[in-house]
Order: C-alpha cells, then sequence, then structure tokens
C-alpha cells in the first residue's frame, strides 16, 4: 500500500507546503499539529527534547492525523539516519551539511541499495505495507541544511547531490558562521544575500528550496520569496507567546 507524499508531491508541483515544527517531546502536541490541517509536523530531535518513550508515538500522531512525519536527525550520522527512517519518517532534514561529499553521506544513508547504502531492515515502518522498499525512495524527501558560510559557498554543488531533494536554511547559524549575531542588521543583510545564493543553486539544480519560518506570517512571506519547503512556527513559539501574552493581561499591560 504506497502512501504518498503529498508535501512532496507540493513542492515538487511548485506550491509551498506548510508545517509546525515539533520541540516538547510531546505527542499530544504533534497530535493536534497534525490535525490543525497543515502539510506536515517536523519532530526536531537535534535540538528539541525527544526521547525513545516519546519519538514513536510522535510520529504515529502524525500520520493518524494526516500530517507527513518528517524529522531533524541529530546530525549526519548513518546509525541515527537510519534510525528514524526504520521508525516511519517521510522526510528527514539533516543538518550542518558544507560539502558535496556530506551531501552525498547524507543521501546514501537515507536511500536503498543500489542507489544508496541504507540498511534492509525496518521496525514501525513496516506498517506501511510490504510494499514500502518499492516506493520508500520515491516518497522519501531528504533536505540538507544549509547552514554555513561553507554551504552557501558549496550551495550548487551540494544541491547537484543525487538523491538530494531540497534544502531546509538555518538563519541563525548562518548568520553566526558569518560573524554576525543573529537578526542584527548586519546579521539580516548577509541573510538576504546568501537567500539569493541558495535560491538560485536551486533553481539551477531543480531543486526544493526551504527555510525555518518561525510564525505562519514569515512563512507566507518567504513562500512569496520562492521558498516551498516551510515551518511556520513551534511548539516552543507558540506556547511561550501566549503565556508572555497571559502574563502582560494578568498585569494589565
Amino acid at each position: 500500500m504506497r502512501f504518498e507524499n503529498h508535501a512532496k508531491r507540493k513542492m515538487l508541483a511548485g506550491e509551498p507546503a506548510f508545517g509546525f515544527q515539533a520541540s516538547y517531546g510531546s505527542p499530544i502536541i504533534v497530535e493536534a499539529f497534525a490535525g490543525s490541517g497543515n502539510d506536515f509536523v517536523m519532530i526536531d530531535t537535534q535540538h528539541g527534547s525527544w526521547g525513545p518513550d516519546s519519538l514513536t508515538p510522535a510520529f504515529i500522531a502524525a500520520r493518524a492525523g494526516g500530517a507527513v512525519p518528517i524529522a531533524r536527525v541529530t546530525r549526519n550520522f548513518f546509525p541515527m539516519i537510519g534510525r528514524l527512517l526504520d521508525e516511519g519518517v517521510l522526510g528527514i532534514i539533516i543538518p550542518q551539511v558544507d560539502t558535496p561529499e556530506e551531501a552525498k553521506a547524507a543521501a546514501d544513508a537515507c536511500r536503498l541499495p543500489p542507489v544508496g547504502n541504507r540498511s534492509w531492515g525496518w521496525g514501525r515502518a513496516f506498517n506501511y505495507g510490504v510494499d514500502y522498499p518499492e516506493w520508500i525512495d520515491q516518497e522519501l524527501f531528504v533536505a540538507v541544511q544549509i547552514e554555513s558560510k561553507s554551504a552557501i559557498e558549496n550551495a550548487e554543488a551540494i544541491l547537484a547531490t543525487p538523491g538530494v531533494d531540497g534544502f531546509w536554511m538555518g538563519p541563525a547559524d548562518l548568520q553566526l558562521s558569518y560573524g554576525h549575531h543573529p537578526f542584527s542588521p548586519s546579521g539580516l543583510e548577509v541573510l538576504a544575500e546568501a537567500k539569493e545564493i541558495a535560491l538560485a543553486a536551486a533553481r539551477n539544480t531543480g531543486k526544493i528550496t526551504g527555510f525555518a519560518g518561525s510564525s505562519p506570517q514569515q512563512a507566507k512571506d518567504l513562500a512569496a520569496e520562492g521558498f516551498q519547503f516551510l515551518t511556520c512556527g513551534s511548539d516552543v513559539g507558540f506556547i511561550n507567546a501566549a503565556i508572555t501574552a497571559g502574563m502582560k493581561t494578568l498585569r494589565g499591560e
């Protein structure tokens, strides 16, 4: 039974796909995100509070709610990538990919032989059906993070790597790599130039563009700029914003 990655299909058709980022380690929050009507939920195992007992229920909750389950792996490491794939993610983000060689290692870890060298065997992904290995390479969305000066300099070669579907830009680390504080005036100038370089590299290679947006409005603005794979807020951001707003009300501010 082939599971169609509707988020990937939208992006390949030139449309934006929007999703929420889940970091607090709560499958219940993932369930709420997935039921909202957004295209995907990105479960962040790099910076998030996910443990082995919460991760699998989170993937189940995402799929049950109709959202594509996507995960950011902790680092570009074959066993970690394979573990998330075996749990049934249909999209994976690999951080800190700065060179074509690192991009190839990431892509190879995601794709089954003869395309890549992903280990044969899976756990929860078996629930997709016995034909899972026949279609997963086509439905899986593989994004590398463009988040450093080196990655920008190598952007076109990175995105030309077979098996890489696109990129997801991390703005804060990118600005820091150029020596600027995130979202300072000078950092925003660097970010604007980097975005243009990355967008051009994606156009030249026919790959999908992405950006780590922090709000629905920012995600809409980024889509207008040509980005397609877009987070539009996180549980951390939404909850803390609501707490701050509530306390201002209580204090009469």
